[in-house]
C-alpha cells in the first residue's frame, strides 16, 4: 500500500474513502490485507500421501516386475501370482504406474511377430507368362443370394483366359476351373497371381499349381494395388451399361458373363494394349494389325497433310506388363 493510504488509515478514514481517494482497488486491499493460505500448485513442493510407497518399496517392485520368472507376464498375472503365494506389494494400477515411470509399457509380454510379407512383383514380356484371377460377388434375385463369378486372365494381353459362374466360392471348383482355363490355353503359364482369398490360398489349388509347375504368387494383405488387373476387369464389367443391378438366376449370370467376355476378348479394343483387342494380342495378330493401321494413317496423310502437325502413327503395342513394377537392379562397377 502507498504511505498516502497508510495515513489516511490512520486518520480513521474509511477503506472506501481511502481507496477513492488513492485510486486503489478494495479487492487489492482486502487481498493484502489477508493473503490467502498456501494451495498445492506446480510451483509449490508437494508431499507424497502416506499411503503412497516409499522409493525402497517401488524399486522392489520394480525389481519384481523384471525378473525372469515374471519379465515376459502381464503386470495384473504377476499381481495374482504373488497374492497367490501370501505377498502383497502394492494395488495393480500401482504397479502399472511403476513400470511405465521405468519406461515399460503396460503389455510386457513378448508377442509373436511375421515377417513382412513380401511385395509381389512380376513381369511378363509376352503371353501365357503371368497371369491373375479373383473372384467377384453378383447379386442374385434377392438380397442375400450372391453368385460368384470366377475370372482369370492374363496380364500381357489382357485375354480373359477362362471364367465360371458357380453358386459359392468352393476350392474343388476353383482348382477346376484353372485345370480347365490352362487346357484350353494350351501352354501354362509361368505364375498364377491371385489375393489371399480362401480359394487362392486353398490346399486344391496349390496342389495343381506346384503338379502343373506353376509359380504361385500372392498380394499382399489388404493391399488391393497388389492384383489390379483382375480389379480393372470386374469394374469395365460391372459399368457396361447393360449390368444389371440383380441377376433373376445362375442361368441369367452365366448367359450375361456369357455374352460380356465374348466381346471383351474378340471386340473391346483395350488402352493398356495399343487399342487392340485381347485376343488379337493373345495369339499374335497384332503386329498385322498395326501394320494395316499404319497404312491407312499414312494414306491419309498423303491425301490431306495439312490436317496433320506431324506424321500420324497408331498407338504402340506393349512391349511388357507387370505388377508392381521392379524396382532397376543396381549395375556392376566394371
Amino acid at each position: 500500500m502507498t504511505a498516502a493510504f497508510t495515513d489516511l488509515r490512520a486518520a480513521e478514514v474509511s477503506v472506501q474513502a481511502s481507496c477513492a481517494l488513492t485510486e486503489i482497488s478494495r479487492a487489492t486491499y482486502y487481498r493484502r490485507a489477508s493473503p490467502p493460505s498456501a494451495k498445492h500448485g506446480p510451483w509449490l513442493p508437494r508431499r507424497p500421501p502416506p499411503s503412497a510407497l516409499t522409493d525402497a518399496e517401488r524399486a522392489a517392485v520394480l525389481q519384481l516386475l523384471t525378473s525372469p520368472a515374471y519379465a515376459d507376464l502381464a503386470i495384473p498375472q504377476v499381481w495374482a501370482r504373488e497374492l497367490d503365494e501370501g505377498r502383497y506389494h502394492c494395488s495393480i494400477s500401482t504397479m502399472y504406474r511403476i513400470a511405465r515411470a521405468a519406461g515399460q509399457v503396460c503389455e510386457r509380454r513378448r508377442q509373436a511377430t511375421h515377417p513382412p510379407r513380401v511385395r509381389p512383383e512380376l513381369v511378363a514380356r509376352g503371353p501365357s507368362e503371368v497371369w491373375s484371377w479373383d473372384i467377384t460377388a453378383l447379386k442374385g434375385p434377392v438380397k442375400g443370394i450372391w453368385y460368384k463369378c470366377y475370372v482369370v486372365l492374363d496380364i500381357f494381353s489382357r485375354y480373359v483366359t477362362g471364367w465360371l459362374v458357380a453358386a459359392a466360392e468352393d476350392a474343388v471348383v476353383a482348382k477346376d476351373f484353372l485345370a480347365e482355363a490352362v487346357r484350353r490355353n494350351g501352354v501354362e503359364p509361368h505364375t498364377i497371381h491371385a489375393d489371399r482369398g480362401g480359394a487362392m490360398v486353398s490346399k486344391p489349388v496349390s496342389e495343381l499349381l506346384v503338379d502343373l509347375g506353376v509359380l504361385r504368387s500372392h498380394s499382399r494383405p489388404r493391399t488391393s494395388n497388389d492384383n489390379p488387373y483382375s480389379e480393372a476387369q470386374f469394374k469395365t464389367m460391372k459399368y457396361v451399361p447393360d449390368f444389371p443391378d440383380r441377376f433373376g438366376s445362375l442361368a441369367d449370370a452365366r448367359a450375361f458373363c456369357e455374352g460380356f467376355f465374348l466381346a471383351y476378348n474378340h471386340e473391346h479394343r483395350h488402352s493398356g494394349i495399343g487399342m487392340h483387342t485381347p485376343a488379337s494380342v493373345h495369339f499374335g495378330t497384332a503386329e498385322q494389325i498395326h501394320t494395316q493401321r499404319q497404312a491407312t494413317l499414312n494414306r491419309a496423310y498423303a491425301t490431306h497433310p495439312e490436317r496433320f502437325t506431324r506424321r500420324p502413327r497408331p498407338p504402340a503395342l506393349p512391349e511388357e506388363a507387370w505388377i508392381n513394377q521392379p524396382a532397376e537392379q543396381p549395375q556392376p562397377v566394371p
